[in-house]
């Protein structure tokens, strides 16, 4: 079958103008339709969702302060709390004070024993009273304390005791009986430091007890 193009170019033209533009007015109404749509969905949840779960929050709020202010000693009960959470803190910052009689051991020469010891971890000193068989073995013992160092994962060569002084030395036929008073590095009784000691050789302190009758 044979079809004839009757209509003019004009006409055509016409037409497919007409075409495209109602073509492009049904775009344009789906779109508004769509962000209409879309606007009210938002002031749906703006408006009505939002606004019922801050109310649902306010409640459960609201109910939760009630139950605690019905607790009995509430204040006192937060009070033990907050203490317990800090004692983590300051049992790591609680001195080592069982490290001390192995340091005594490895400082204090053989030949001499002590019937004193005073250790004041608030002001880091320590002081050491005992006797000798000469003025020599105390002066070995105050030496090493110069002397003596120490050394950790991040330190090492530093000074374990400082201001060693002699503060009481008497003599008799039996001995000498002595006082050394000095300050000691906080570091070397660090619970987060594993610590050594490195004592001079002179020290001669390969022994069992220091203390006076073996206590």
């Amino acid at each position: 079958m044979i079809q004839f193009n009757l209509l003019p170019a004009v006409k055509l033209e016409y037409v497919k103008a007409q075409r495209t533009k109602h073509l492009l007015i049904l775009i344009s109404v789906v779109s508004s339709a769509v962000a209409l749509l879309v606007l009210t969905l938002s002031i749906i949840s703006v408006d009505v969702v939002q606004k019922k779960s801050l109310s649902d929050l306010n409640n459960d709020i609201g109910t939760y302060s009630r139950q605690l202010k019905s607790v009995k000693d509430l204040d006192k009960i937060l009070t033990v709390q907050n203490q317990l959470t800090t004692l983590t803190s300051l049992h790591d910052q609680k001195p080592v004070a069982s490290r001390l009689f192995d340091y005594i051991s490895q400082i204090t020469p053989a030949q001499a024993s002590l019937n004193k010891l005073t250790v004041d971890f608030t002001t880091n000193t320590i002081i050491f009273g005992g006797t000798a068989p000469s003025q020599a073995v105390v002066s070995t013992y105050t030496d090493t304390l110069k002397a003596t160092t120490y050394k950790t994962a991040s330190a090492k060569g530093v000074p374990a005791f400082s201001s060693v002084v002699l503060s009481s030395f008497a003599r008799d036929d039996t001995g000498a009986t002595f006082t050394i008073t000095c300050s000691f590095d906080p570091l070397i009784f660090n619970s987060q430091n594993t610590v050594t000691l490195k004592v001079p050789a002179s020290a001669d302190a390969d022994q069992s007890s220091v203390f006076a009758g073996g206590n």
